[in-house]
């Protein structure tokens, strides 16, 4: 029997989000949960279920379906497990891939958040035609996806390219939630961004800004892009930053992969020019002199939910 569609599923720290897709790469219908409502995995993947058997009514039947393809935080590619994810409320190695299959009865493939959503890239976005490049998403989390002659770099145990976790600050810095100190995603992400602003608000007594109007625990990055966008010094100072940070780090792996391009994804990165032209001073100031004016600096060109679930579902062709 012919089986014309894919299901993708992009589980992110706070949202997951289902699509039923075609063979052109076209998501037909998708569908959403709170990724972090359920205490037990067990109850999420009973919810993810129904989600599923919605996306897909009236489009196809389960036999019309060739896999699903889901990409996760700290997902391993070999083993189809979510292991260790410190963003998501289920802690240590969950057998994820099988787990969800036994619920649908649909083959699962699985891999990490960001390589999906490289694969995405690579497949219908920015990183078309491209063989060597690197993906960051900036959500909640830090993750990267890198591509080195055209392939997937995913390591002898599948765990690859976790450039949120090198550590940028070696002395006195902030714990992530790894549970090391000091690593890149316990500054430059979403979260990151609101520690750095609560910071700030109680370093800088004096400093006017309209963050003080907003009670400090309640802080998000959301609300720090908002003041940026009304010209709150305090908030610009923020992304400048978080942007000068993630600039040292892309000179770092510059270094290691001689990337085309880094592409950014993810919320963090609907912040334009206040984030991507701070990265891009940084960057270049801090790259080997060979490196210099050669890597493109781009955003996603796929819409946020879009990349993730259709670089996730290209998994779903692969499955047996």
């Amino acid at each position: 029997m012919d089986k014309p569609y894919v299901i993708g599923i992009d589980v992110g720290g706070t949202n997951t989000v289902v699509g039923i897709v075609d063979k052109r790469g076209q998501i037909l219908r998708s569908g959403s949960l709170k990724t972090a409502k359920h205490a037990e995995v067990e109850d999420y993947l009973d919810e993810l279920s129904q989600v599923i058997e919605e996306v897909i009514k009236d489009i196809a039947t389960k036999d019309q379906i060739k896999g699903i393809g889901a990409g996760t935080p700290n997902g391993n590619y070999f083993t189809g497990s979510i292991e260790f994810a410190p963003n998501l409320r289920w802690k240590g190695v969950i057998p994820f891939a099988q787990m969800l299959e036994d619920r649908v009865g649909i083959p699962v493939a699985l891999t990490n958040d960001a390589n999906a959503a490289a694969i995405g890239e690579m497949t219908y976005g920015a990183a078309r035609g491209m063989k060597d490049f690197i993906v960051i998403t900036l959500g909640t989390g830090v993750g990267s996806g890198i591509v080195v002659n055209g392939q997937m770099v995913y390591g002898h145990d599948g765990f690859a390219g976790e450039l949120g976790h090198v550590i940028m600050r070696r002395t006195n810095g902030r714990i992530c939630g790894c549970g090391r100190a000091g690593c890149l995603e316990a500054y430059t992400s979403a979260t990151g961004v609101a520690r750095t602003a609560r910071e700030y608000l109680e370093l800088k007594h004096d400093a006017q800004t309209q963050l003080r109007n907003i009670p400090i625990d309640d802080i998000t990055s959301k609300d720090v892009f908002d003041a940026a966008m009304a010209g709150d010094e305090m908030a610009k100072e923020i992304f400048r930053f978080t942007g000068e940070m993630l600039g040292e780090a892309f000179a770092d792996f510059v270094a290691f992969s001689s990337p085309e391009a880094i592409i950014l994804f993810g919320g963090l990165a609907k912040a334009g020019d206040l984030i991507m032209n701070p990265i891009r001073e940084s960057m270049e100031r801090n790259l080997l002199p060979i490196f210099k004016n050669k890597v493109k600096l781009i955003f996603s060109e796929l819409k946020e939910s879009d990349a993730a679930v259709l670089g996730a579902s290209a998994l779903g062709w692969e499955v047996r």
